[in-house]
């Protein structure tokens, strides 16, 4: 259990402990949810830039973490010797 004191206008330092299991970092926006009273849960909000937001989006990740699994599985379908052969490979239709 980690403890801290508030101080002036609110303010509270988190304890080590407690940024680790948030993993949170200095910058990090934290929220604040009151579950009831005496109650609140913490959470660290990581934002996404606009222009990345489908990196994360449910399907790109599914598709990133199986594509990992057949990389460490070996199921390669094809291995290129540059970015070139990849692209005419997909190019033709294969």
């Amino acid at each position: 259990m980690a403890r801290t004191t508030l101080r002036g206008r609110g303010q509270v330092t988190l304890p080590a402990e407690v940024r680790e299991a948030l993993n949170a970092q200095e910058g990090d926006e934290l929220e604040f949810e009151v579950v009831e009273p005496g109650i609140v849960q913490v959470r660290v909000l990581h934002l996404i830039p606009h222009d990345q937001a489908w990196f994360w989006t449910r399907e790109w990740q599914t598709g990133e973490r199986e594509a990992s699994e057949d990389i460490a599985a070996g199921r390669l379908s094809e291995v290129y010797k540059d970015m070139g052969d990849m692209f005419d490979d997909m190019d033709a239709g294969h």
